[in-house]
């Protein structure tokens, strides 16, 4: 009897894992990819270091995911940042961990670990075939593709994974074009979104010919409920950075809401406005204002200077009012960066749209992974690990609905 055919439909981390889960269970799997070659988004996160996951506390790790955390949970549960790391060992690609808890291969690239993951594959006898795109769901599991040559067809597999990503990054594979062919089948569908990107905002031409390209140091900053730590680098359109990348969502929802989005900054945040208010009251003498601030507050010229970009109406002279400037200094956000540089894509394919296994309710056979899904994430190790664990799940998922034994 021949063996069960299944169609994985996107070829970076989630389609790939799920075509490890479908042959390892017996399926006879083809991957499909329009690019040239696999996972082209997932090397380019490599030169950055290719943060896999994190090894904070499960329960602590699963809130990073929001609304998306409970619908996440069994499937990070099952396929944890302890069995990615192992899977990654396994694959001869040891990880270590950064010294703040992030998980890193310790060839600090992504090719070792997809080359081991693709010798892999040809093993285990997964087909690949590249340049060949993915086009719209006709009826049941019948799926049209065009092929390297443009011509148009269709197969009708078994069951079939769809792991085609987000919208982030287009030029790298992933362009949401998928999302209106399953709005047309009738799968719900939240709208992609960029996020993890960079802020738009209206600097002076004096903060931007003095300051742009260098970092504000130790922030913490914050938007409604949302708040951040870290870094950020001044652009010729605005921030970017770690902190900037965990506000984008909630930014720019405010901005979708036609809210004023507010950054608020806070310079010292490891010390009190009362603290900061009692050293500002101390002698000023002759200095000018900011050399007083230097001096008091170990704030640097950009520091400064943003303070003054956030208080255009000057900054208020009396101590306790001066702290908390300090400690809130608000910036209007104008926009955030669209989908071409945003690390990362929300919304997508609803969840209950699907069953407990990552398969399309209104049509079994079909299985969906990855940024996909409806879900957002901060980066440090998040997207990655949702990318794997749902790619698992669903691979698994796929192979039992075929009978086989996952």
């Amino acid at each position: 009897m021949a063996a069960p055919y299944c169609a994985v439909i996107g070829a970076g981390p989630a389609g790939l894992v799920a075509a490890e889960a479908l042959a390892r269970a017996g399926a006879r799997v083809e991957v499909f990819d329009h690019m040239p070659s696999p996972a082209r988004k997932f090397l380019m996160a490599g030169r950055g270091g290719l943060n896999l996951t994190h090894s904070e506390p499960l329960d602590l790790f699963l809130t990073r995911y929001g609304a998306a955390a409970r619908r996440l949970e069994p499937f990070i549960r099952a396929f944890s940042p302890q069995d990615l790391r192992e899977w990654c060992a396994g694959l001869g690609e040891e990880t270590f961990l950064g010294t703040s808890g992030r998980v890193f291969p310790k060839s600090f690239k992504a090719s070792p670990l997809l080359r081991g993951l693709l010798a892999r594959l040809a093993q285990q006898g997964v087909v690949f075939k590249p340049r060949h795109e993915f086009l719209g769901l006709g009826e049941g599991r019948t799926l049209s593709l065009r092929d390297a040559a443009g011509a148009a067809f269709d197969i009708t597999p078994d069951a079939a994974v769809f792991a085609l990503g987000g919208a982030s990054w287009p030029r790298l594979g992933a362009d949401g074009g998928w999302a209106r062919a399953f709005a047309e089948a009738g799968v719900a569908l939240t709208p992609l979104a960029p996020a993890n990107c960079a802020l738009h905002l209206a600097w002076s031409p004096h903060f931007l010919a003095s300051f742009e390209g260098q970092p504000l140091k130790s922030l913490r900053v914050s938007h409604g409920e949302k708040a951040a730590r870290g870094d950020l680098v001044v652009t010729r359109r605005g921030l970017e950075g770690g902190p900037a990348y965990a506000l984008a969502s909630a930014l720019r929802e405010s901005l979708a809401r036609g809210a004023t989005a507010i950054l608020t900054i806070d310079l010292r945040p490891d010390q009190s406005i009362e603290a900061l208010a009692e050293k500002v009251t101390r002698p000023r003498g002759k200095a000018s204002l900011a050399t007083h601030l230097r001096k008091t507050l170990a704030l640097s010229k950009i520091d400064i200077a943003l303070l003054r970009e956030a208080s255009p109406e000057g900054l208020p002279s009396e101590p306790q009012a001066l702290a908390a400037r300090v400690k809130a200094a608000p910036l209007t956000i104008a926009g955030v960066a669209g989908f071409e540089r945003a690390i990362s894509t929300a919304g997508g394919v609803a969840f209950e749209a699907l069953d407990e296994s990552l398969m399309l309710k209104a049509r079994p056979g079909l299985f969906v992974a990855g940024e996909m899904l409806d879900f957002d994430a901060p980066t440090g190790g998040y997207l990655l690990q949702a990318a794997f664990s749902t790619g698992v799940a669903a691979g698994k998922g796929a192979a039992r609905f075929l009978g086989l034994e996952a």
